[in-house]
């Protein structure tokens, strides 16, 4: 009787998580390491890269697993927590496989790679990619546009030639469902040419949301390799107060060139916050905080906390302002809380339950005394007033966190050492990867 081998498409691998033999969570699946080899035969499965709870990522060699079933990875042994590094002679799955253009050996038909299938071997705990499933571009008469099969790895060929313009659909499928500091981890540890390749593929909100968690120099780069129009449209998308960090980064002529092709209204708010000192009050706010008329009503107020494409902290307070309602506005009046809000009825109007205790900020407050004033007042936001009394913006305090936290903080981050619950295994690193 044949035995039968366990099969896996890659694509219901993404993010799962990954059990050591106590049941305990070590992390989440984020890609597969495999080594190509010469001619036909299968490319042997290295290991997996699995992003621990520090965001750390680490090699897990397939030797160590002992099952990809339900949902979950479990694995067997020590796990070494040395941070990955991808080796010359090795392909990552989803960042490199994905979305290849590859040919059929039998027609020389281009296709697209839109999954990989994995098998482990019978009585040993290799695993290799048997499968390849495919979408076919244009076919012949009896063959409609976009028809999908499944064929063995044999049954293709591209696979070890770079290649250019490759397409990034069915690599962010897999990673669909992660926030954009995750999704920005994924960028960060793939090649330029990959990344390059997954932002383009990005709508401009998503990149945007991407972009603002990703190092400096991630950013520049990505922003640096877009057309001119989409550049200017991504930084449209991204909170002003972020756009205007970036820009400043950037060469004279280049911030300049994309500032012109931006809205009127929206490069307006970022050349505005570019001209106040980077770590004051005025250099550190964002001009889109939620105002309201002081006949608006707390029903109003309400639907506009609802909004989920605002942060936590901007959605903790509104502030009544005179007309008119766009940074900078009329005459400021106050804010109210969002906890005031729940207590008061629908029909309330804003303005007889506005704070006119609490000041406001002056534009070139700096650093330290914008922290003090949020600590004191137990604060996760504060209004930034001018000397006309007009509202300009709001200093959030991740926004201040950023500044106070060093200027690698992101990119450290993404390789910080493991937690104290998993400090343990370092005296086991040198047992080796099995790679």
């Amino acid at each position: 009787m044949a035995v039968v081998t366990p099969r896996v498409f890659v694509s219901h691998l993404s993010g799962i998580a990954v059990f050591d033999p106590n049941g305990d969570q070590v992390g989440r699946l984020r890609d597969l390491v495999a080594l190509l080899r010469v001619g036909a035969r299968p490319p042997r499965l290295l290991g997996l890269v699995v992003e621990v709870i520090s965001r750390r990522r680490i090699f897990l060699p397939m030797t160590r697993v002992t099952g990809v079933e339900s949902g979950q990875v479990i694995t067997t042994g020590v796990i070494n927590m040395r941070r990955f590094e991808q080796r010359a002679s090795e392909t990552l799955v989803f960042g490199e496989l994905l979305d290849r253009r590859v040919r059929l050996v039998d027609t020389g038909e281009e296709v697209t790679v839109l999954d990989i299938g994995i098998t482990q071997l019978p009585a040993r705990r290799d695993w290799e990619i048997d499968k390849v499933f495919v979408r076919r571009g244009k076919g012949g008469p009896l063959r409609r546009k976009g028809e999908t099969l499944t064929v063995e790895w044999s049954a293709v060929t591209g696979f070890s030639r770079e290649e250019h313009g490759q397409g990034a659909e069915n690599l962010l499928a897999t990673f669909e469902q992660l926030r954009p500091a995750d999704l920005a981890g994924v960028l960060h540890h793939l090649s330029p040419k990959r990344r390059a390749e997954v932002a383009a593929a990005l709508d401009d909100d998503r990149l945007a949301d991407v972009l603002e968690e990703l190092p400096e120099d991630d950013q520049i780069e990505i922003i640096g390799k877009l057309k001119d129009e989409r550049a200017a449209d991504v930084l449209e998308a991204m909170d002003p107060d972020d756009a205007a960090d970036l820009l400043s980064e950037l060469p004279e002529e280049e911030k300049e060139r994309l500032l012109t092709l931006m809205r009127p209204e929206e490069a307006a708010d970022v050349r505005r916050l570019m001209a106040y000192e980077e770590r004051t009050a005025g250099g550190l706010m964002t001009t889109e905080p939620i105002v309201l008329r002081p006949d608006a009503t707390v029903a109003d107020a309400l639907a506009r906390v609802r909004d989920p494409d605002l942060s936590p902290a901007l959605a903790a307070q509104v502030y009544v302002c005179r007309p008119p309602d766009e940074t900078p506005t009329g005459k400021y009046l106050g804010l109210v809380h969002f906890q005031r809000l729940l207590r008061d009825p629908p029909f309330t109007l804003v303005s007889s339950i506005v704070d006119t205790d609490l000041p406001a900020l002056p534009p070139d407050t700096p650093l330290p005394e914008v922290t003090s004033y949020l600590a004191a007042y137990n604060m996760v936001a504060a209004p930034v007033v001018d000397e006309s009394g007009a509202l300009l913006g709001a200093v959030t305090v991740d926004d201040v966190l950023d500044h106070l936290l060093p200027e690698d903080w992101r990119e450290a981050e993404l390789h910080r050492a493991p937690p104290p619950g998993l400090a343990g295994v370092r005296a086991h690193e040198e047992a080796g990867d099995g790679r």
